[in-house]
Parts: structure tokens; C-alpha cells; sequence
């Protein structure tokens, strides 16, 4: 039987005083605070059987964690139509990049990068009768915990700088695919990307795309086939322009966040969250590539 928890106590004692730890994100004001030598990594056994090291249970803000569990919630509405609005494919380019959205008509590469983001936000601005209060109510129910909140702060100080965001909003809705007025889909979107969760609360939140769509309560949030698909595209645009080098290394489905968590997953097997703000030059967790790297390689647990 694998020793999950010397395997992670190592590889937490082993990465905590390497030298060299990324950059913490400047261009939202609130992140920049965070400190660099943070670092928490949290494993969650699809048995119920939980390993922590470091600071597993710090709070801090998800940000584009945000977009897989805001697309699970669409889909419960749209479905397969989802997929007429945002496509699957990777970007190949940074998370905020526009070129493409104007050259592909308004229709986003995937869900996860920002324009993708915006659709599914407005899907949710559709559909639900508060969003915001009800997204956060979805997002403690499949993490069965009540304290998970927005930051609001946070989400002012994104409001403030997201210029990249507005542009990427307003081209969306001059192409007709959004919906809802440009200022309420940002305002959800800020909030969405805010939530502060910790390691622990990230892993127990995607148990359901470990758990064939059942979340840690055993309630049935998406079908199968939906779990499935969004897997996939964490595997394939889950870290934007690094997508391929994450597989590459790590192998298993996941999403990152510029507040530097990420928080990846074996079906049936496992969810493995970390945090570490620091960011490479791609605006992946620089400690938290190479916790999940050595965790895979040790255990020699991936999708491939």
C-alpha cells in the first residue's frame, strides 16, 4: 500500500527551502500580498482517507480554480448545448489572450480561459435567480462546507485592474455571445474567481470529477459522461499555454490559478491539491508543478 503521507511530508520538506520560488502575481493588487514561502500540499483518497503537509488548511484565493466548478454548473443546465457557445480545444496562448477570439468569430477555445470564462458566467447569470449567492451555495455543497466565502476585496481590487477582462467582455458581446449586460457577467466573474478555499476545501470541492460526478455527500451533481468531458479538458487546458508541459510531467487531469493553487485528480483514485504563490513565467505555481511532478513520478500514479 502506498505511504501517501511520508511520500508528501518528503516532497513538502524537500521543495519549502528551495531557493528559487516563482514570482507572486502584481497585476491584481490583493494577490501581490500573499507570502512566497506559503506552501501547503493536500491529498484526498476517493476512500474518504485524507494526507496533509505545510499550510493544507490556509485560505487563499482560487481564482481560475474557479472556472472548472462554474463550468460543472452550467453544464447541469445547458448540457451538451454548452458546447455551441465555447469550444474544447487548447489555445495555445496565455489565459487572457484575445487574437483568437476575434479570429473564431466570438467562440472561445475552451471553457477555462478567460473569454471561455465569461460565456459560462453568463450562462450562469441565466440561470440562476441570484447567481452569486447561489454559486457560492453550490461551491460549499460539493465541498460540504458551510465557511467557504467570497474575498471581497479581492474581487474589488480585480474589478479595478481587470482591463484585459473588459475587452475580452465587450468583443463577446459585440459577436453575440453574451447574453446578459457586459457589467453583470464581470461583476459575477470577479466574484466567481474571489473565493478564498484552502487545499483541503479545493480537493474535497472536485471529488465529484474524481467520482464519476458525485460529489463527497454521494449526490449526483453531473452525469458521467459530463465528468468525463470535463477532465479532459482540464488535461488538455487546465494550465493555458503550459497545458502540454503539465501533462507531460505530472499526467493527471488539473487546473491551476494565478493566487497559486492547483489542484489535480486520478478518477477513482485521488484528488491532490497544492498551494504555493509563487508563479512561473507561465503563471503556474512554480513549487506546485514540482510537487505534483515528484508525487506522480514517485507513486507512479497518472493517467498514463
Amino acid at each position: 500500500m502506498t505511504d501517501f503521507q511520508s511520500i508528501i511530508n518528503n516532497i513538502h520538506n524537500q521543495l519549502i527551502n528551495e531557493e528559487v520560488k516563482g514570482v507572486v502575481a502584481s497585476y491584481i493588487p490583493e494577490l501581490f500580498k500573499q507570502d512566497i514561502n506559503s506552501f501547503g500540499i493536500f491529498l484526498q483518497h476517493i476512500d474518504g482517507s485524507t494526507y496533509s503537509a505545510g499550510q493544507a488548511e490556509t485560505p487563499f484565493s482560487i481564482q481560475s480554480i474557479s472556472k472548472v466548478l462554474a463550468l460543472s454548473k452550467a453544464i447541469a443546465f445547458e448540457d451538451n448545448r454548452i458546447w455551441q457557445r465555447v469550444d474544447v480545444e487548447p489555445s495555445g496562448n496565455p489565459f487572457n489572450h484575445l487574437s483568437l477570439l476575434e479570429l473564431e468569430n466570438g467562440i472561445p477555445r475552451n471553457p477555462l480561459i478567460n473569454s471561455g470564462a465569461l460565456v459560462i458566467a453568463d450562462i450562469l447569470l441565466t440561470h440562476l435567480k441570484n447567481p452569486k449567492e447561489d454559486f457560492l451555495n453550490y461551491v460549499r455543497t460539493i465541498a460540504n462546507d458551510q465557511t467557504i466565502n467570497y474575498n471581497t476585496k479581492v474581487a474589488a481590487s480585480e474589478k479595478r485592474t481587470g482591463y484585459t477582462n473588459y475587452a475580452a467582455a465587450n468583443l463577446l458581446k459585440s459577436f453575440k455571445n453574451l447574453t446578459n449586460d457586459v457589467d453583470d457577467v464581470l461583476d459575477f466573474y470577479f466574484h466567481q474567481c474571489s473565493i478564498d478555499m484552502s487545499c483541503s476545501q479545493l480537493a474535497k470541492a472536485f471529488y465529484l470529477f474524481a467520482n464519476s460526478g458525485k460529489c463527497v455527500n454521494n449526490i449526483q451533481h453531473i452525469p458521467v459522461s459530463q465528468a468525463k468531458r470535463i477532465n479532459a479538458i482540464m488535461l488538455t487546458c487546465g494550465f493555458y499555454d503550459e497545458a502540454g508541459e503539465f501533462a507531460f510531467r505530472v499526467g493527471l487531469p488539473g487546473k491551476s490559478g494565478v493566487g497559486g493553487g492547483i489542484v489535480a485528480l486520478l478518477p477513482n483514485k485521488f484528488i491532490i491539491s497544492t498551494w504555493a504563490p509563487g508563479l512561473n513565467a507561465k503563471g503556474n505555481s512554480l513549487l506546485g508543478m514540482q510537487a505534483l511532478e515528484l508525487f506522480t513520478t514517485q507513486t507512479k500514479l497518472s493517467i498514463f
